[in-house]
């Protein structure tokens, strides 16, 4: 096969198709991080020198200063700078009903909503893949009546939990038009439905109040013409039928620290969706040694490669704890073995092992 762009390797994955080589990016790239490996880069400009496949943006949303170290963004929502790359949410606006009947989302159409997509398709589009983040049904609603808020409304309000669903549902869909007409490649959305042990809500809740607009949300996606790889850390198992029921075209990361095997997940779901993932970032990545990330990295490579549809990356991101060389490690590794056909051997092996193709 002849090489292809990055654009076109990941778009082809997302096909759940086999590419020339694995695409590799990663949702963050702590600025700690980065500036180890390549002092001074911004994130875009670490893309490009490192050779990621994708770039990453999302809509700008004005912020306002509200705190020495706190700003109410577009939502009316809180958040504070911790000094890692995500900002914390601390307060949200909705606290009852009365609140949501007066609340004025953001403006899916607003001028200037999407100048930073437009600057980074101008630069990018045909070379990397450009993939934008929105959001599909709990993220939204968590932010808007708090984590703690929305698990009581779950047990005791569902209307709420429905109407704060369709407000996401209908904002996503919108947006979801615009960034397909300036020029996106794809949509993450990064709604995380579990912890390691469980997921966040009953199957049966979770079939009654968020399915039903994942369908809807995935179905506007698809109908911009955009793919879609859905982000949801922790023991999914119980909801994945539902999950892949929705469209999705890949699914990221299978969580290792909830017992996910990337394997399990290939050899059983690897005909229905792309995977993306899934070299552990809170143990092997953090505090394991090069040879460590090396051996893990050929795992999943050895496991899930087969056939395409592999984004390989970290089980989430590469957070300030990741250490440098072992991202290095990683990133070096793939480079080595992740051709097609692949092979899994040294060079100079006489015995060149498996090979999928």
């Amino acid at each position: 096969m002849s090489e292809l762009t990055s654009a076109e390797r990941v778009l082809r994955v997302l096909r759940n198709e086999e590419p020339d080589r694995i695409p590799h990016f990663e949702w963050i790239i702590d600025r700690r991080v980065r500036e180890a490996i390549c002092p001074g880069c911004s994130m875009e400009e670490f893309t490009v020198r490192m050779g990621l496949d994708a770039i990453l943006t999302g809509p700008d949303f004005q912020k306002e200063q509200v705190g020495p170290k706190r700003v109410r963004n577009e939502w009316g929502v809180v958040v504070e700078d911790t000094g890692e790359e995500h900002k914390f949410p601390v307060e949200s606006p909705i606290h009852s009903w009365e609140d949501l009947r007066n609340y004025q989302a953001p403006d899916p159409h607003a001028p200037g909503r999407y100048d930073s997509l437009k600057r980074t398709v101008a630069r990018y589009k045909g070379k990397l893949a450009v993939g934008v983040h929105l959001n599909d049904v709990f993220s939204i609603p968590r932010y808007l009546v708090g984590y703690e808020g929305l698990l009581i409304a779950i047990a005791q309000d569902r209307e709420l939990v429905r109407s704060l669903v369709d407000l996401s549902v209908e904002i996503n869909v919108e947006m979801a038009k615009e960034v397909a007409r300036c020029g996106a490649d794809f949509v993450f959305t990064g709604d995380d439905y579990a912890s390691a042990e469980r997921p966040l809500m009953s199957p049966v809740s979770f079939r009654e109040l968020f399915y039903p607009g994942l369908k809807r949300v995935v179905a506007g996606f698809h109908e911009a013409g955009l793919p879609v790889i859905k982000h949801t850390d922790g023991n999914i198992l119980p909801l994945m039928d539902m999950i892949l029921d929705s469209g999705i075209d890949c699914l990221d990361p299978i969580d290792p620290i909830a017992g996910l095997d990337i394997g399990q997940i290939k050899t059983q779901y690897g005909d229905r969706v792309a995977l993306k993932g899934n070299v552990d970032c809170a143990h092997t990545l953090t505090f394991g040694t090069e040879r460590d990330v090396v051996e893990e990295t050929k795992a999943v490579i050895g496991k899930a490669a087969e056939g395409g549809g592999l984004i390989l990356s970290s089980s989430n991101s590469i957070h300030s704890a990741v250490k440098p060389g072992n991202y290095l490690a990683m990133w070096n590794t793939l480079r080595m073995y992740g051709e097609y056909p692949i092979s899994l051997k040294s060079w100079g092996e006489s015995d060149m092992g498996e090979t999928f193709s």
